[in-house]
């Protein structure tokens, strides 16, 4: 296997790597997966608009949300309450106005500023003039609504609280924001036209981390027995330790970890890397570094009393391209299991093979 061959997106199928991005970002829940017209020439910030365009014709199809904004200007006549201070200070009335302060309701709110700004950014980024065409059709019908493609601020965001039954909202905001943040320009590099996206191996590692951790909260959490903790940081169970050691010693957060009642816990670690390296006298190894990793995660845990825990199983999870691989050891009663899923075939069996991994 070649020491290079995860350097680049090449070798993954847009089709794939769009899955994966549906559910590293949460796209999932809405149902919508690898549909539409998607082939391995698609590039994927075209790809992303096209979905962003379809998102955004719905939602105003059935008309934007709209809220109360808090305003301030000098009219001419009162609206709302006066700001006394504005009004007598800039010597407002000897001139028929006065300082106001009124709500308006209005179309600009920071979720629709999201969706412009992304339909905005997406024009200038993608290679099919109809695509770019229909970005800046639907960006100027938010301009039409008083909504500009200026970006709204993380606190502007967080105050705008999406609530349960406006689920296009979500869907829309979802989308604007993996167009927004997922996707770069495109950039020249050896005569290639190369989303950023494909050259960012730490971007791609977290997509793929992600998604896989997502895909079993999706599938898993809730059936059957299954309770899914993606991220649950794991405390190491000392029976003493020195006054500074709390604080010096790292902290360990297991990609997943899914639990099926008080019968059995599987922990998983996602490595978005080659899972043989060659050794020093020739031939090729499991990564040593990650199987200490993954053994702590367990060991760490066990001789506390707790059957779940005592028994626990370790996966270590990494794609391939054509080079599979699934075994496994028992060290001291934890099985850990190294194995891979294929990143080129197609979609569905791609998921089958992320779901036979829990068996």
């Amino acid at each position: 296997m070649s020491q290079g061959m995860w350097t680049s997106a090449a070798g993954i199928p847009i089709r794939n790597l769009w899955v994966l991005l549906t559910y590293a970002a949460g796209l999932a829940q809405f149902g919508e997966l690898a549909d539409g017209d998607v082939d391995d020439t698609t590039e994927l910030p075209d790809l992303l608009a096209r979905y962003l365009c379809d998102t955004v014709e719905r939602r105003l199809k059935r008309n934007l949300s709209r809220a109360y904004k808090p305003e301030e200007r000098v009219l001419t006549r009162v609206r709302g309450r006066i700001n006394w201070l504005q009004t007598e200070t800039r010597g407002l009335l000897q001139h028929g106005r006065v300082a106001c302060q009124f709500e308006e309701f209005t179309f600009d709110t920071p979720r629709n500023r999201l969706a412009a700004a992304a339909l905005r950014s997406a024009v200038c980024r993608v290679r099919d003039s109809a695509t770019a065409d229909r970005c800046r059709s639907l960006a100027r019908e938010f301009a039409a609504k008083g909504v500009y493609g200026i970006r709204p601020s993380s606190s502007e965001m967080r105050r705008d609280v999406i609530a349960r039954h406006q689920r296009e909202d979500l869907h829309m905001v979802t989308v604007a924001t993996l167009a927004l943040d997922l996707v770069l320009p495109f950039e020249d590099e050896g005569g290639l036209k190369l989303s950023r996206l494909e050259r960012d191996e730490f971007r791609l590692r977290r997509i793929f981390e992600r998604a896989v951790a997502q895909y079993y909260v999706r599938e898993f959490h809730g059936r059957d027995g299954w309770a899914v903790y993606p991220q649950k940081p794991v405390k190491w169970k000392t029976s003493d330790h020195s006054l500074r050691a709390r604080t010096l010693v790292p902290g360990m957060i297991p990609d997943i970890r899914l639990d099926r009642g008080d019968t059995r816990r599987i922990v998983i670690d996602t490595k978005f890397a080659n899972v043989l390296t060659p050794r020093r006298g020739g031939g090729h190894s499991f990564v040593p570094s990650n199987i200490f990793q993954i053994f702590a995660y367990l060991a760490s845990q066990s001789g506390c009393g707790s059957a779940l825990s005592d028994e626990a199983e370790g996966i270590l999870l990494y794609p391939s391209v054509g080079v599979d691989i699934d075994e496994y050891m028992t060290v001291r009663g934890h099985k850990i299991r190294f194995t891979t899923v294929n990143l080129a075939v197609a979609p569905d069996r791609m998921l089958a093979e992320l779901r036979s991994k829990i068996s």
